[in-house]
């Protein structure tokens, strides 16, 4: 499942980082070909791979951890394909313009996300459907076809629920008549607390939803159910429900919890792990869960997700940066060529999808790893011994045919986990030094995801890399229009407002010798250098000569203003006080600046 997790967020970014240009005239050779074609290989690559892993099952003497290993390394390759498949529909065979063109769907971005998913689980069930003869012979589970892609779908699909439902919310939003409120919700900071808020708000409620649609029922009455209740309660513990969970008809061997508040929390239990181990294991189970509850890991779960969306801003825009960057890219993106925009969104998306895999494989592994030994170590202290833990652990890898020496990227292996139980059980003061390890690790990614969120999205890098932006794309245009006052004077300005007032005086003294009437560069010049902290720039007296050419050309309140400055600049106080007069009586707005000027003049004259 925690696959399938990076597997969808990764098909919504291509998706979503995909530009719907109006499609192909021919629909059946331009897009429903090239779909049909690339699927059936795909289906033919996958029946070979799994047919020949089926082979080396029956050939084998007895079932091992390594065939598991084989069947999920099969199935991550086949999915990564699967991913490969949905890009090329997107960027290069016309998904997203054809699904723009129905009714309705232009509006709601959300009901174009719910078809694209759809091809893509498309893709996942042609590998579920070869995949599953080798899934019965190495698991040795009784389960059809039909029940195995139906158990499928129904274990990973509530992944899709809190985007369905923010996507939902968030284009109804759009319709918003508050002008105000949707630029907020345009803005980084908007989006940012909109989704923090939401998403924190759904993984409250949405246990109570997910359990129904997994049919889920209360555990029955039983020694073992009784017990475990009896357990739960005399720890104190608070919950919903104690429930069987029913995915792949009971027979996968696994328990869960999920639910961040007692009042919609539930512990999940299958029908197999169940029948296969003691109370006593069961118990060191469900304290397992109880671990994770206790730690508050689901919502750090939360957090980091909410962390990636505030650097997935950041990142989108370096990543933009970046490529404008480089030589060509606006040569690119000038291009009426339909497949060249396709490229360019292609060459944007991938630096996001490097850091996507990176920050769950490796950030969020890594504290889902340390998660569940925090969870292991609850256990073992609930249960007074470790050898509960243990016997559990080693009963589900032994039942379920699992590797006992395979990690994974979100859980140790098993002896892994055995070794650190029984090492702690030796070393007392091992559980309390891991605990202190997960709070620090969480302290240092926290300070980590915060500084890079703000310098990405608000900070120097932001606008260090928009304005190099700027710069080369006026640049590139003005080897190509040498004499363009309206590329220099763009340029001029950005240089002023980042300070680079040497730069800017420079382009606007070429501004004026191309056009000596360009009022808005005799008025910006003469504020540069009435202003300026840097001596060798400073240059009061030219100052008043080139504002006074300014506001002969236009007697705006703007350039009255600027002349103002250049007289009180020479000590010429009551002209300056004169003419901000008239800059006031002349405004239209930002009156209260105007004022302010007036009192600064008079305070300072006197």
């Amino acid at each position: 499942m925690f696959n399938n997790i990076i597997y969808f967020i990764v098909v919504l970014l291509i998706f979503n980082v995909s530009y719907a240009d109006s499609p192909p005239e021919d629909f059946i050779l331009g897009t429903l070909a090239p779909h049909v074609l690339s699927w059936l290989v795909f289906a033919i690559y996958s029946a070979m791979r799994f047919r020949g892993l089926l082979q080396r099952v029956r050939k084998a003497d007895r079932l091992e951890g390594a065939m598991t290993e084989q069947y999920q390394r099969l199935n991550v390759r086949l999915s990564v394909l699967a991913i490969l498949l949905f890009a090329l529909a997107v960027y290069f065979f016309n998904l997203k313009p054809w699904l723009s063109l129905i009714p309705g769907f232009r509006a709601f971005s959300v009901l174009q996300g719910v078809l694209a998913l759809a091809l893509f689980l498309f893709y996942l069930c042609t590998i579920w459907y070869f995949g599953h003869a080798a899934y019965r012979a190495i698991f040795q589970v009784d389960i059809t076809r039909r029940s195995f892609i139906r158990s499928q779908l129904r274990f990973n699909l509530p992944i899709l629920f809190p985007w369905l439902i923010l996507s939902f919310v968030y284009d109804l939003l759009a319709f918003s008549p508050w002008l105000a409120f949707n630029a907020f919700m345009d803005s980084a900071y908007g989006q940012m607390i909109f989704f923090a808020a939401f998403i924190s708000l759904l993984m409250v409620i949405l246990p109570k939803f997910i359990q129904g649609w997994w049919g889920c029922i209360p555990l029955p009455s039983s020694e073992k159910g009784d017990l475990l209740r009896e357990f739960l309660t005399e720890k104190g513990f608070r919950y919903r429900g104690l429930l069987t969970w029913p995915i792949f008809e009971g027979r996968m061997m696994t328990a869960g919890i999920m639910g961040i508040v007692p009042r919609y929390r539930y512990i999940l239990v299958t029908d197999s792990l169940l029948e296969a181990l003691s109370a006593d294991e069961l118990k060191a189970v469900l304290a397992h869960e109880m671990g994770h509850a206790r730690y508050r890991h689901l919502l750090f779960y939360v957090l980091f997700f909410v962390g990636f969306m505030a650097l997935s801003f950041g990142l989108a825009d370096l990543s933009i940066y970046l490529a404008f960057l480089h030589l060509g890219f606006i040569e690119l993106i000038a291009s009426d060529e339909a497949r060249s925009v396709s490229l360019l969104y292609v060459i944007v998306s991938f630096p996001m999808l490097i850091s996507l895999l990176v920050y769950f494989r490796y950030v969020m592994g890594f504290f889902m790893r340390n998660f569940e030994r925090q969870a292991d170590l609850y256990s073992a202290a609930v249960m007074g011994s470790p050898i509960f833990t243990i016997r559990s652990l080693e009963k589900i890898a032994f039942f379920s045919g699992k590797s006992r020496n395979l990690p994974s990227w979100h859980h140790f292996s098993i002896r892994q986990r055995v070794d650190y139980l029984v090492r702690a059980f030796q070393e007392p003061g091992l559980a309390r030094h891991h605990h202190r390890f997960v709070l620090i690790s969480f302290l240092i990614y926290l300070v980590c995801i915060s500084a890079l969120g703000y310098l990405l999205n608000f900070g120097p890098v932001n606008r260090y890399m928009n304005t190099r932006i700027i710069e080369k794309a006026i640049y590139q245009q003005l080897e190509k229009e040498p004499r363009n006052v309206d590329l220099y004077l763009s340029l001029a300005m950005m240089y002023q407002q980042t300070g680079k007032e040497r730069d800017s005086v420079a382009i606007y003294e070429r501004i004026i010798e191309l056009d000596p009437y360009r009022a808005v560069a005799l008025n910006n010049l003469a504020w540069l250098l009435a202003t300026t902290a840097e001596g060798e720039l400073r240059n009061p007296d030219r100052a008043i000569d080139l504002a006074r050419r300014a506001v002969t050309l236009e007697r705006s309140a703007g350039f009255l203003d600027t002349l103002a400055e250049a007289y009180f600049a020479n000590g010429r106080v009551e002209e300056a006080i004169g003419t901000i007069e008239e800059a006031l009586a002349v405004a239209t707005e930002n009156k209260g600046y105007y004022e302010k000027q007036l009192r600064r003049f008079r305070e300072g004259g006197k």
